[in-house]
């Protein structure tokens, strides 16, 4: 049923085949101001994440996941440090790996907008390049992948109510379908957050040209999501495991790497 709850993500997910019919898109923009200073000098995604920079943790995600073509979307002063890092992406598990430039920070939306021409038709995948997670996201692509309509995101467990007032948050029915992704509700209406995974049918690039820009002047990752929850087409998966936005604050930065220090990420 569209819209309807599927099962946690299993552990001990072996690796699998490539997804055929399926490309990543790795957000790697914005200003990252919420980790100032460390910012100051550098784009957030390049940081550290234990051993390895930030958005190398998301490249390994949506590789692991199956997909082996790629675009990343940057923006900003220091995009060039993205192509020293990572090059054709072969060092990574990439069979292709090409680039976007947002030229302003006008949002998630308007950065997934330039992949249109890479995704030439075909299903996305999307990750927010600052999203650390425990396990294998290849659960969810190859659900999606075998019924690509609509959306399917995942969803993490978020017990601090105060956490989950700074976070996106899914309102569900009584039949545990999303209707709606509320962000930064002052009354949560559930106890799961969006997290930065989605997975989206080739129509999202005509959803993203109805879209309004929000009063922060951006096109909103969430007014999507909430255009296939109005359809019954929006999907999702539940993580068991650690997940963490490590763009959210420093405090939040810290306590995902001393997570993946001890523990590892992006496990089968």
């Amino acid at each position: 049923m569209s819209g309807e709850r599927t099962r946690p993500l299993t552990r001990g997910v072996a690796a699998l085949a490539s997804v055929v019919g399926v490309r990543g898109v790795v957000l790697a923009g914005g200003s990252g101001t919420r980790l100032l200073p460390l910012t100051r000098i550098t784009n957030k995604h390049l940081l550290p994440i234990y051993d390895r920079p930030m958005s190398q943790w998301a490249i390994e995600a949506v590789v692991k996941a199956g997909i082996t073509e790629v675009m990343l979307v940057t923006g900003g002063a220091h995009a060039g440090e993205f192509l020293r890092l990572l090059g054709n992406g072969r060092d990574v598990g990439l069979d292709l790996l090409t680039y976007g430039y947002q030229e302003r920070e006008a949002g998630v939306a308007d950065a997934l907008a330039l992949a249109e021409p890479f995704a030439n038709g075909e299903p996305v995948l999307v990750m927010l390049a600052d999203n650390i997670i425990e396990r294998s996201i290849a659960p969810t692509v190859r659900a999606f992948a075998a019924d690509p309509v609509g959306a399917r995101i995942l969803l993490s467990p978020v017990e601090e109510l105060d956490h989950l007032r700074n976070l996106g948050v899914a309102e569900l029915d009584e039949d545990q379908r999303v209707i709606r992704v509320v962000e930064k509700p002052e009354d949560p209406p559930s106890r799961y957050a969006v997290t930065g995974v989605y997975c989206y049918d080739a129509s999202v690039f005509s959803v993203i040209q109805t879209l309004s820009p929000s009063a922060r002047g951006e096109l909103e990752i969430a007014d999507v999501n909430n255009h296939y929850a109005r359809l019954g087409q929006l999907r999702y998966d539940v993580l068991e495991g650690f997940w963490g936005d490590a763009g959210e604050s420093i405090d939040v930065y810290y306590a995902v790497n001393d997570f993946v220090r001890a523990h590892g990420a992006n496990k089968g």
